[in-house]
């Protein structure tokens, strides 16, 4: 499964707001950002209180792409 934050980044940058401000305003664990900048998985609270924070739908900040299925 692909998960990509580029929403979410892109909504930062709209919004002259940088990944510091974010992890201080949800609040976030520097390791949980750290997961998000490489792309891996994060709960879905921390999910949800950035939607909250950020006023946004969880599909403004997510993006998920299904692998193909093997045969």
């Amino acid at each position: 499964m692909a998960i990509s934050y580029n929403k979410l980044w892109k909504l930062l940058i709209d919004r002259n707001m940088g990944k510091c401000h974010l992890r201080t305003a949800v609040p976030l664990a520097p390791n949980t950002l750290t997961k998000m900048r490489k792309e891996e998985l994060v709960s879905m609270s921390v999910l949800c209180r950035i939607c909250d924070t950020l006023g946004v739908g969880l599909d403004e900040i997510v993006e998920y792409t299904p692998e193909p299925k093997k045969e």
